[in-house]
């Protein structure tokens, strides 16, 4: 299994650190050729902007959409923002997923927070069932999904946090920072699956 991490600008490293963990091959990704020979890539967590901008300056606006047509795709954070097909601003996106999206939508970068979530068909953890322990820095919020993107994880007052579209995995909280690695796991299945 051999996993990708788009290394334009953000917390690349961490999800490369998170993927060793899980036992998977890495690469980091800058230039279209870089996705040859990946099953999957992650669209780390930065800023959604900056990595848009730079995705269009090296000409990886299309070979991204022709990867993720039948290949695994995760984004977390700002990731989660390129890969929607509405940020409701004027800015660079793949427009992979069927969502809109809400940046910074729990507030500034003092207002982040960590939570526990329970996530559905999440690997197990020491043998048991344990909620996941998320990290949201100046996170977005899924607002909506229609289509065949469908919501994954909510908080308790039901404001979507994941998403998931066939192969496609938005989330707005951060698992590479936790030491936790089953969200990196549950990707590299999805990357397996036919």
């Amino acid at each position: 299994m051999r996993i990708g991490v788009l290394a334009l600008q953000g917390d690349f490293h961490e999800h490369l650190l998170m993927l060793r963990q899980a036992g998977a091959d890495t690469a980091e990704v800058r230039l279209p050729a870089d996705l040859d020979g990946l099953d999957g890539l992650i669209i780390p967590g930065g800023e959604s902007t900056t990595i848009g901008k730079l995705a269009v300056a090296y000409h990886l606006m299309e070979p991204l959409r022709r990867f993720a047509a039948d290949r695994a795709v995760w984004g977390t954070c700002a990731g989660a923002i390129f890969l929607s097909q509405d940020a409701r601003r004027d800015q660079p996106l793949l427009g992979l997923m069927q969502m809109r999206v809400i940046r910074n939508a729990f507030g500034r970068q003092v207002e982040s927070f960590e939570t526990d979530l329970t996530v559905p068909g999440l690997p197990l953890k020491d043998g048991k069932e344990i909620p996941f322990h998320a990290v949201f820095i100046r996170a977005p919020l899924i607002e909506t999904v229609w289509g065949d993107c469908q919501a994954l994880v909510t908080l308790p007052d039901g404001r979507i946090v994941a998403a998931r579209q066939g192969k496609l995995l938005a989330t707005s909280f951060h698992p590479e920072l936790t030491g936790d690695d089953r969200f990196h796991r549950y990707f590299m299945e999805m990357a397996s699956s036919k």
